[in-house]
């Protein structure tokens, strides 16, 4: 596995996301999710994402369980921000000092860790300015407790006054195919100031893989509600998956090695690093997708392949 320099944190160039083990995309294994995330560690793949939302502070403990006696192997990134205490409904972004801190104190304890390697913002916070949310952040660095910094689903603007507190390693956005918001929103400032783009769902939260059987979604699946996923869009955006699956047929690949494949090489493009983090709670999904890190896409591929993001329908929420 190649690797990718993320300001000065060195990971592999294709991470793991960890979410669906604990929450949203139907029943949970833990077995299978300890097995994914150490067959992960055996193929390379070292960059291991979660937060402190998912599942209620599961998924953190299921990933700290999963990397125990291998700690040095792994880049460990999670994110704090999202309280749901008050139920879904009622989500409220937080970002005031104590809170992070407390945040913070708690990730550690679930993950099993003294240092997590990769602390992001999961969101622009509602209850303080990002000031205030990223002073904090540095005082964790300053205390050894986050050794890099990072922010989610950010525009320019608010990168560029978090970014002046204290650096900014990397920001998460969801990045695929078909959905280049990035491009448009905080691209500019990530070129400027030399931060990352970290992509989740490059899958298209799977619907990419042409794998996803739509009518038996669980209903605790969070596609189930999505409205790229709804009937309608579904048949529309199903041109899509039929135009990669063509490009992985005619090169001996898969749908999703495909499309990693294509986000991988927007590297050059975008002029920022890039390392996606495909999330499975699977060995076999895993395994496929460390395959798209060998694959160099042609011009004539990406020629077909770059206007997919054009022609979707529905909002990505």
């Amino acid at each position: 596995m190649r690797k990718v320099t993320l300001g000065e944190l060195t990971v592999s160039a294709q991470g793991l996301g960890c979410m669906g083990m604990s929450e949203w995309y139907g029943p949970g294994d833990w077995d299978e999710s300890v097995a994914t995330v150490r067959r992960a560690l055996d193929l390379g793949v070292t960059f291991l994402d979660t937060a402190d939302v998912y599942g209620a502070g599961h998924n953190e403990v299921l990933v700290g369980r999963a990397v125990s006696g291998r700690r040095d192997e792994v880049q460990l990134a999670t994110k704090f921000g999202i309280d749901r205490s008050g139920g879904d409904e009622n989500r409220v972004i937080r970002g005031e000092r104590g809170y992070v801190k407390r945040a913070c104190e708690a990730s550690l304890l679930r993950l099993g860790v003294d240092t997590i390697d990769l602390y992001y913002l999961h969101r622009p916070p509602q209850t303080a300015e990002i000031e205030e949310t990223v002073g904090a952040m540095a005082e964790l660095v300053a205390e050894g407790k986050v050794r890099y910094l990072g922010l989610s689903e950010v525009t320019g603007d608010l990168l560029r006054r978090a970014h002046a507190v204290h650096p900014i390693t990397a920001v998460q956005s969801e990045y695929s195919l078909w959905a280049r918001d990035p491009e448009a929103t905080v691209l500019d400032a990530l070129r400027e100031l030399d931060v990352a783009l970290v992509p989740y769902s490059p899958l298209g939260r799977g619907f990419l893989t042409g794998t996803v059987d739509l009518g038996a979604l669980d209903a605790s699946d969070f596609r189930s509600r999505n409205p790229r996923f709804a009937p309608e869009a579904a048949r529309a955006n199903q041109a899509i998956t039929d135009a990669v699956r063509e490009v992985a047929a005619a090169r001996g690949a898969t749908p999703a090695q495909v499309a990693l494949a294509w986000v991988h090489g927007q590297a050059d493009r975008l002029g920022v690093p890039v390392a996606p983090i495909p999330g499975t709670k699977r060995v076999k999904w895993l395994e496929e997708n460390v395959g798209a890190t060998e694959i160099r896409l042609t011009d004539a591929e990406r020629a077909l392949l770059d206007p997919l993001g054009e022609k979707v329908v529905g909002a990505r929420y």
